[in-house]
Parts: C-alpha cells; structure tokens; sequence
C-alpha cells in the first residue's frame, strides 16, 4: 500500500494556503510536517482526510483494495478538537465512533488501557481534564483500523509521560504497516521519518 501526493494544492477562502506539494509514503512510513503557523500545515491534513477539496494535483492510495479504495476511507484524523460529545460517557463517545468507522480493533476497554483510561470510560467526557480529553482522543484512533493516521499537533494538552506513551503507540502502528502524516510544533519522538518544511505566505 502506497499513499502519493503529487503537485497538490489546497485552497482556504479562495486563496491557495499551499501549492506544489508532493510526497510518497509506504508501509511503515512516516511524515512530519513542520512550519510556521498559516504554513498550511492543517490545511494539508484536512486535505488529504476528505474535509477540504483538493484544489490541484493528485492523491491516491495504490493497492488500498476494496477497504480502502480511496484515501480518504484509509485515515483516522485527530485534529485539534477532539470530536466527542461532552454529555456522553467516555465509553460511549468511543462507541459511537468505532460503529462509525467499522473494521473494529481494539475493544474500547483495550484502547482506554492502552492510554492508562481505563478507570474512566463511565465518565461524562465533559467532566475530563484537557490531558485527559486528548488521550481519550488517541483511543479513538484505535478502537477502528485505519492504515493512515492524521494527526494534527496531536502532543497538545499532553504531559511528559503521555507523550511518551503516545510515541510508542504511533511506532507500534508504523512497525504493524501503517502510515502517519503529522503536523507539529513539538518533537514527536519518531525516528527514520520524512521531513516537509512549509513555508508561510
């Protein structure tokens, strides 16, 4: 499996954010994508999620089959809001999402353990901590399988020691085959990965 990127361009308000954009990813490979704020860099992200027309260019995920014939249908995108209702239970926001997304994964009980949340799926996620919120967020990303992972500033609201958690998690999932695409401030503890610097306008 292959995601391409060739010459894309994404548009915000009429106006290009970034143009001639390319990039190539396999099984196991990651890319980091850095740059001043306005650079495009979430842009980017919700582009190749399906939020945002591709304006330019081609993208295409070769060899993805019937699962994932676009590629689109082959990404989780964690994004700076964390996509959960706050009246819900923990639980049932992690519910929601794995019927939403089919190709279940991990229990959700498995993916709150695999965030140290295991405690709280009873929770109304309202009731949580920033912290808390977005690893909640994290496990939403492996309660489905998806073979790309989108992941915008993804560290933000993180302690140390979550950090550290969520590094191992995102190479365990490029060592199983899959793919991220990251847009981030912070260093992500990932090594052997692609660099894109975009520039701002």
């Amino acid at each position: 499996m292959r995601l391409i990127a060739e010459n894309i361009e994404g548009r915000r308000g009429g106006e290009a954010v970034f143009f001639d954009i390319g990039f190539t990813l396999g099984e196991g490979d990651g890319l980091v994508v850095t740059g001043p704020n306005g650079a495009g860099k979430s842009t980017l992200l919700r582009v190749l999620a399906g939020l945002l027309p591709l304006a330019a260019g081609r993208m295409a995920l070769e060899e993805g089959g019937e699962d994932f014939p676009s590629v689109a249908s082959a990404c989780h995108y964690l994004g700076p809001e964390n996509a959960m209702k706050t009246a819900l239970t923990v639980s049932e926001n992690l519910g929601f999402w794995q019927a939403f997304f089919g190709r279940p994964h991990l229990s959700i009980l498995e993916a709150l353990e695999m965030v140290e949340l295991e405690t709280i799926g009873h929770l109304p996620f309202g009731y949580l901590s920033t912290g808390q919120r977005r690893r909640v967020s994290i496990a939403k990303l492996l309660v489905s399988h998806r073979p790309v992972w989108l992941l915008d500033e993804p560290t933000s609201g993180l302690d140390k020691r979550s950090e550290t958690q969520f590094s191992e998690l995102m190479r365990t999932h490029l060592l199983g085959g899959g793919m991220i695409v990251a847009a981030t401030h912070l260093p992500l503890g990932l090594e052997g990965v692609q660099q894109l610097r975009m520039g701002g306008r």
